[in-house]
């Protein structure tokens, strides 16, 4: 059996025993935006098709993650008064959106509070769940895991660095290890803490020599050589990490790129990425016999044009979508790099596609959704606003689409 269709069964197997109704993860159960939900909605507006919208308290950017029909959102509430923050965590019916508890989960420092960029906020990293605990991290002000019903289990707080724009990548879920990429405005670095208390296990330093070495993206676990591989992406390159001890395998460089924030998709056995500011580029990589640097031995192919420098491209069938910043998406043949189409949708983005039922949802900034059908023909379907800004990245469930606007946490359906 070749390793890349080993690799695809196993991501098929993790989607087949969370089934449509689950959504633990940035980007769903396979990290990839992919879902198998039936009954999504097409079309709506602000006031139809909605099931229920329910406000938000405080502000954040992170996505709702669903488990055993509860939502669980992170969000940032300042005292207006004493400009002091709380970092808190929701967990809401998803039935009907209540808000069963608020939890404080951190409650960090005014200064180190301080600094974000303005498309930015203090809660956007996506939690991450698995049937005991939810995972909730806010970049360089701290980590925590929480039981389901909202108690603390622990808090990490001694993982520090200096950001740039505030915080972005979200936490990974890698065997007993969480982990994420730290790469701030110097000494950037991968790490992973132990699940069960926090406890740093291995920190894996990235000696980059780009200027800017800030980035944002989050990890992706694959299987290749029928071993385990954390793929990460920072500034100036793309690593490759052994699990059990943070060792890298592999890398490709790709020059200056930094702020890199989209996270990469893995299909066909390449593992597709964006390399960031200031000359965006994909690049479709083969993980396999990969050691070292492999920059001008493993690149199967690579574009610069339209490619986007905030939201993840998708993988459906033997295409490979993406939507650039300024709204331009693109479908191209996975395997070669052809281009089948591009067209312009409109307003900026953000967000990340999903994609179920053979559609395509991107949505924009604006809180415009335009739904496309998934093919080598582009075909618009749909072009629904919320008229409420979003840059969070939708949530799927069977007969569900949530979405988290810049007030409100909504649930769309028929």
């Amino acid at each position: 059996m070749p390793n890349w269709f080993r690799s695809m069964s196993i991501a098929l197997l993790v989607c087949e025993t969370l089934v449509a109704k689950d959504w633990p993860q940035f980007r769903g159960p396979s990290a990839d935006g992919v879902s198998d939900a039936a009954g999504l909605p097409i079309h709506w507006t602000a006031t139809s098709h909605v099931i229920w919208k329910q406000p938000i308290p405080g502000s954040g950017w992170s996505s709702p993650v669903l488990w055993d029909g509860r939502l669980y959102l992170t969000t940032a509430v300042t005292d207006a008064s004493t400009g002091e923050v709380s970092l808190r965590v929701l967990g809401l019916d998803a039935s009907d959106g209540e808000i069963l508890w608020d939890v404080e989960a951190l409650r960090p420092d005014r200064e180190a509070a301080e600094r974000v960029h303005s498309k930015n906020g203090l809660a956007s990293p996506t939690p991450i769940i698995d049937d005991e605990r939810l995972y909730v991290h806010f970049g360089h002000l701290g980590t925590a895991a929480l039981d389901l019903d909202g108690n603390i289990v622990w808090r990490q707080t001694t993982v520090n660095y200096a950001p740039r724009h505030g915080s972005g990548g979200s936490p990974v879920l890698v065997d007993d290890l969480l982990v994420f990429s730290c790469d701030g405005e110097a000494d950037p670095f991968v790490i992973a803490l132990d699940r069960s208390t926090g406890d740093v296990r291995w920190k894996s330093k990235r000696d980059t020599p780009t200027v800017k070495k800030f980035s944002f993206s989050t990890p992706i676990v694959i299987e290749v050589d029928g071993k385990t591989q954390i793929i990460s992406p920072g500034s100036g390159y793309v690593g490759a990490y052994i699990p059990e001890d943070g060792r890298e395998i592999w890398r490709v460089n790709y020059g200056d790129g930094y702020s890199v924030v989209p996270r990469p998709v893995f299909a066909h056995g390449l593992v597709f990425v964006i390399s960031g500011y200031d000359r965006p580029r994909l690049l479709a990589i083969n993980p396999e016999k990969a050691a070292g640097d492999v920059t001008e031995t493993h690149v199967v192919w690579s574009r610069e044009k339209g490619v986007s420098l905030t939201p993840s491209a998708l993988i459906a069938g033997d295409e490979l979508y993406f939507v650039s910043d300024n709204g331009i998406a693109s479908c191209l043949d996975a395997r070669t790099g052809d281009v089948h189409w591009t067209e312009r949708l409109g307003g900026d983005f953000s967000a990340s596609p999903v994609l179920a039922e053979g559609r395509i949802y991107f949505q924009n900034e604006a809180g415009v959704t335009f739904v496309v059908k998934a093919s080598k023909s582009f075909e618009l379907l749909a072009s629904n606003d919320l008229a409420e800004r979003t840059f969070a990245s939708p949530a799927l469930s069977d007969n569900a689409l949530f979405v988290r606007s810049e007030s409100h946490l909504w649930r769309l359906g028929e």
